[in-house]
């Protein structure tokens, strides 16, 4: 059954990497005896963040992962407070990963509303798109929801940081001077995101690089023709 599967996932790659040869060979065209680039790009994405979700939300997932770990937030050297704190390399280490671990909660709130653009996202020229770099795609779409991800994350990230039990966290909290919990939120969120679409970026890559490990014929059609 396997083998038969997979004689049947070739000939569909084979297909389609057919009609998308054509198609990048045609400026500007989007489609093709009912072959969209646009679905390719959609079905690229969709597999790419969930990919980087599955691996973000999973704990350790930020700490652990050498493209998502986050530095401390600049914030967190300004007050003369943690500054002596910080002398530390155990305390800084341990915070820095407390903020790391923190992050997956954003990751997790913001799944979903990526989930709903890749769906959603208005793609002009799909062509340009498959034409383009390792990770053109999760560039567009980032371009595409602007703030939307920190914005998100933010209520979340408070709230994560205000119940955390954690004693260090808690001890740089309060050390803080004029600085609150929605602002940590804030600049953990903007560090999230930056993480987060470098994770779908690198997932992005990887199938652009492999198609054949999504099983994915309309995939494994368009991107082995490049």
């Amino acid at each position: 059954m396997d083998s038969l599967d997979n004689r049947l996932i070739a000939r569909r790659a084979f297909l389609a990497g057919t009609t998308a040869a054509g198609l990048l060979a045609l400026p500007g065209c989007q489609s093709m005896g009912g072959f969209s680039m646009v679905d390719a790009i959609r079905r690229l994405l969709d597999i790419s963040a969930r990919n980087a979700f599955a691996k973000l939300t999973a704990p350790g997932g930020f700490w652990d992962s050498e493209v998502a770990r986050f530095d401390l937030p600049e914030m967190f050297g300004a007050s003369g407070g943690i500054r002596s704190l910080l002398t530390s390399a155990v305390f800084k280490q341990n915070l820095q990963k407390q903020l790391n671990v923190v992050a997956e909660k954003g990751a997790a709130r913001a799944a979903p509303l990526v989930y709903e653009a890749v769906t959603n996202i208005s793609i002009p020229d799909a062509v340009a798109i498959v034409r383009g770099g390792s990770s053109a795609a999760t560039g567009y779409l980032r371009s595409q929801m602007g703030q939307g991800l920190v914005n998100a994350m933010v209520p979340g990230l408070s709230d994560a940081l205000r119940i955390s039990g954690d004693p260090v966290l808690g001890q740089a909290i309060r050390a803080l001077s004029g600085v609150d919990v929605g602002q940590i939120a804030q600049s953990v969120a903007t560090r999230a995101d930056n993480s987060i679409w470098k994770q779908i970026g690198i997932e992005e890559g990887a199938i652009r690089a492999h198609p054949e490990s999504t099983r994915d014929p309309l995939l494994i059609g368009v991107f082995k023709v490049l």
